[in-house]
């Protein structure tokens, strides 16, 4: 599978998330080829500020691979990482972060901040963005535009 295709599938998380009236965000953490764990957004409905897609795909392949050290996994998100997100890739000791739109407000993979570039952090990971941003994006951007015109109506 292509980077695309592994994007594709972290989009129909972050569908889930949406139609859980959740940020729509997905994520998905691959591991030689294989998909290891899967998250969207979850925030909200877990009453957990935490619950961000990247945290639930990274606890799922801890739990399915056996190790909290997710060595050599790749991690697929839809939106740009923040910082608690990046923090817990690099613990986890995930190789590579991919995501597809950016965040000009949180993003800590090169919007806001990059954390990845930072010498002193004991951990690095090769960070590349931008895989389906358009389409990453537009769920977004579809997403608060709904949340608005919602809120006028009321």
């Amino acid at each position: 599978m292509t980077d695309e295709d592994y994007m594709r599938l972290a989009l129909e998380l972050a569908r889930q998330a949406e139609q859980a009236g959740e940020v729509p965000v997905g994520a998905v953490v691959v591991k030689d080829g294989k998909v290891v764990g899967c998250g969207f957004n979850a925030p909200i409905s877990r009453h957990d500020p935490s619950a961000h897609a990247e945290m639930l795909a990274l606890r799922d392949a801890g739990r399915q691979l056996g190790n909290y050290r997710l060595v050599g996994c790749e991690l697929f998100v839809t939106l740009e990482p923040c910082v608690m997100c990046v923090g817990a890739m690099f613990h986890a000791r995930i190789a590579r972060v991919v995501y597809g739109a950016r965040d000009p407000k949180t993003g800590a993979a090169g919007s806001v901040l990059n954390l990845f570039t930072s010498a002193p952090l004991n951990h690095h990971a090769r960070i590349e963005g931008g895989v389906l941003s358009d389409e990453c994006g537009a769920v977004l951007s579809n997403f608060f535009a709904a949340r608005r015109a919602r809120q006028k109506l009321q």
